[in-house]
């Protein structure tokens, strides 16, 4: 073959993520302007939102809902919706998470917070954990802003704020309650109340045991979490790395830190179950605030790939207990 020949060959895949990201030979990543859903989104306009930038930057948007009959006499409580997606895909804009946003805004009559982050492999972490703060200091922003935006401001109780994160969002929301710490100080007046973790998406070098061992057709296998690790953790780290596995050998203690109150969820056949678990039950050791709850037979992401189930059902009522519980 001839030199001016090879050069003539054309980039070929090496890796694929859900039909949306496509990684070639030289390089080269090409993101697909369709969701990896193809679901309807469910808007019975009990709801209504818009987007506003929080990173200009890096032309970051989030997403905001609220109940369309909300008005300034009853201030709502706010409650982050980080999506999923392994740090590699997901957007605010999907139909999945448009409509488990509807649900959570109806549903715990709240002001609901979605914001994008950047990707991987494009952007590897810890870029999702910076932008998940900086979605957070938008709203110490708007909270104390001299031209406040009524849309949100006339509603929302800045004192209420709640960080929920689903899979990869969930590790944004841990690291988030790690750096922010008990009272969330650095982002007063908002006051964050407590923090839902929804199938977290955590990780390590050794495999747990649902992980080796659970079923390779689930929704989440783990040919693909290793491969969604492979993309998004700094180039030369393992899945012990700190922002991956809470409790490596070179992780931060958790043991002294002082943690505000924290929510975890799983599906009973998600193979990031142990993981959760463990979580909980490490932290419940030293003394957190903190609550496990398991659902059985579920499988990972239950809640937003049937949210009308009764799974999904009783996990929001399980969430609004938990508002209720920590908002004073």
């Amino acid at each position: 073959m001839s030199s001016n020949s090879a050069a003539a060959i054309s980039p070929y895949e090496v890796e694929e993520v859900r039909g949306v990201l496509h990684i070639y030979s030289d390089g080269s990543i090409v993101r697909s302007a369709k969701p990896s859903f193809t679901v309807p989104v469910d808007d019975d306009g009990s709801v209504i939102f818009k987007d506003a930038m929080f990173d200009a930057a890096n032309n970051l948007q989030l997403r905001l809902y609220k109940p369309a009959a909300s008005s300034s006499s009853c201030k709502l409580p706010i409650f982050y919706y980080i999506h999923g997606g392994g740090f590699c895909i997901g957007s605010r804009t999907w139909p999945n998470c448009q409509n488990y946003c509807f649900k959570l805004a109806s549903q715990l009559q709240a002001v609901i917070i979605s914001p994008d982050y950047r990707l991987a492999p494009e952007n590897r972490l810890p870029a999702a954990i910076e932008d998940g703060f900086m979605a957070v200091k938008w709203l110490q922003e708007q909270a104390v802003s001299e031209e406040p935006d009524a849309w949100l401001n006339d509603v929302a109780d800045f004192s209420r704020v709640f960080i929920s994160g689903d899979s990869a969002g969930g590790n944004i929301a841990h690291n988030l309650a790690v750096r922010l710490g008990a009272g969330s100080a650095e982002v007063a007046p908002v006051r964050v109340r407590g923090y839902v973790y929804l199938a977290p998406f955590f990780g390590g070098t050794v495999l747990s045991k649902f992980e080796a061992e659970g079923p390779q057709e689930a929704f989440l296998n783990w040919e693909l979490i290793e491969r969604f690790w492979r993309l998004s953790i700094p180039v030369g780290e393992t899945r012990d790395h700190p922002l991956v596995n809470p409790f490596g050998p070179v992780s931060p203690s958790l043991e002294d830190m002082a943690l505000d109150p924290i929510l975890v969820v799983v599906g009973g056949s998600d193979l990031l179950k142990d993981r959760a678990e463990d979580y909980a039950k490490k932290l419940k050791e030293w003394g957190k605030k903190i609550e496990y709850v398991e659902f059985e037979g579920q499988q990972h992401g239950f809640f937003t790939i049937n949210p009308d189930s009764p799974a999904s059902k009783e996990l929001m009522l399980v969430i609004k207990k938990f508002i209720t519980e920590n908002s004073s």
